[in-house]
């Protein structure tokens, strides 16, 4: 495997995650993340982080279920006491939405799932952190 490069690092955990949400490899950002719609790439483009460690299994559908449900429910429920719709027209509205809202989620949850285990050395990563940075001076905030 070719010599990883240095990038700039994100400088915390919301940092990596936001990259990986957004499909971007989270040791970088630059490079693409994902190759297909939940596969992600072996090695990123860019920094020649080795992404095969990840194990995100089923965790970013559970994920992606929770914040549908979530999100739905208000939905139905104002949609059942609001307004006068057969259960016809109501599966029409629902069922849709949430599939869309479903399959809109997974692929950013998976992506925030592997940041979160490369940020935290996870399943054969190598914890990185960038240097602190000299603003703070004592390290607090």
């Amino acid at each position: 495997m070719p010599e990883r490069r240095d990038c700039a690092l994100p400088e915390t955990l919301g940092g990596a995650a936001l990259r990986g949400l957004r499909g971007r490899c989270p040791r970088c950002g630059d490079a693409r993340l994902f190759h297909r719609f939940l596969k992600p790439v072996a090695v990123c483009a860019h920094c020649r982080q080795d992404w095969s460690h990840q194990r995100a299994d089923d965790f970013p559908a559970y994920v992606a279920i929770i914040v549908t449900g979530h999100l739905m429910a208000p939905l139905i429920i104002a949609l059942a006491r609001d307004f006068a719709l057969s259960v016809t027209a109501m599966m029409a509205i629902i069922v849709p939405l949430a599939l869309v809202l479903l399959l809109s989620l997974l692929q950013p949850a998976k992506g925030a799932i592997i940041a979160l285990q490369w940020w935290w050395g996870m399943h054969g990563f190598v914890r990185e952190r960038p240097e602190p940075s000299a603003k703070s001076g004592d390290g607090l905030p």
